[in-house]
Order: structure tokens, then C-alpha cells, then sequence
């Protein structure tokens, strides 16, 4: 069972940064692509970046240039830079790993974290 814990999050202006980070509770973490998803309220969880464990990236094309997803496995944490943040940024972001199908697909990861608030003002 991998437990993972988000942090970093917060409120912020449009055009702010902040790195959001995920911190997992084993070493095989390191063995597991990892994803980024954000969740805006009454709306569905939707992907954000995802990275796998040969440390290719995947992005939504709503964040392709802002953001960056890397991972430092001696950690056992990934991160998610978040840059030039928008309004339409604000929502729950959760990390997520062990896919079992598509990276793409919230529904296809195995654990979760508890998520971590972005709030972006205009």
C-alpha cells in the first residue's frame, strides 16, 4: 500500500508560481509512473501532467509551457511546477500512481493522495 501526501498549494495571483510536491511512502514509487490531476468544484477530475518511470512527460494542452512534472526518486517524490497560473488553475490537485492503462485516466490509478488547494485570483 503506497501513501502519498501532497503539499504546497495555496492562494496566489495570476501569474504567480508555486511547486506543488508529492511525497510517496515506499521505494518502489520509483518503479510507477506518476500523474497530476485537478479537480475545480462540480466539475470532473481531469488530467493534468503525468511522468513515467523512465521520466517521460505528459501533459494537458492547458498546461503545456506553464507546467513541468519531474520526480527525484532518491526522494520519493515528484513534483509539479506550476507557472504564468491562471484563474482557470484553481482546483484540488491530487497525485496519483501505479496505473494499470492509460496514464491519461484517473480512473486507471491505483493510489491517491489527499490533495492540495490552488487557488489563483484574477
Amino acid at each position: 500500500q503506497v501513501q502519498l501526501v501532497e503539499s504546497g498549494g495555496g492562494l496566489v495571483q495570476a501569474g504567480d508560481s508555486l511547486r506543488l510536491s508529492c511525497t510517496a511512502s515506499e521505494r518502489t514509487f520509483s518503479n510507477y509512473a506518476m500523474g497530476w490531476f485537478r479537480q475545480a468544484p462540480g466539475k470532473a477530475r481531469e488530467f493534468v501532467a503525468a511522468i513515467s518511470w523512465s521520466d517521460s512527460t505528459y501533459y494537458a494542452d492547458s498546461v503545456k509551457g506553464r507546467f513541468t512534472i519531474s520526480r527525484d526518486n532518491a526522494k520519493n517524490t515528484g513534483y509539479l511546477q506550476m507557472n504564468s497560473l491562471k484563474p482557470e488553475d484553481t482546483a484540488r490537485y491530487y497525485c496519483a500512481t501505479d496505473p494499470r492503462g492509460s496514464i491519461y485516466s484517473s480512473s486507471k490509478y491505483t493510489y491517491w493522495g489527499q490533495g492540495t488547494q490552488v487557488t489563483v485570483s484574477s
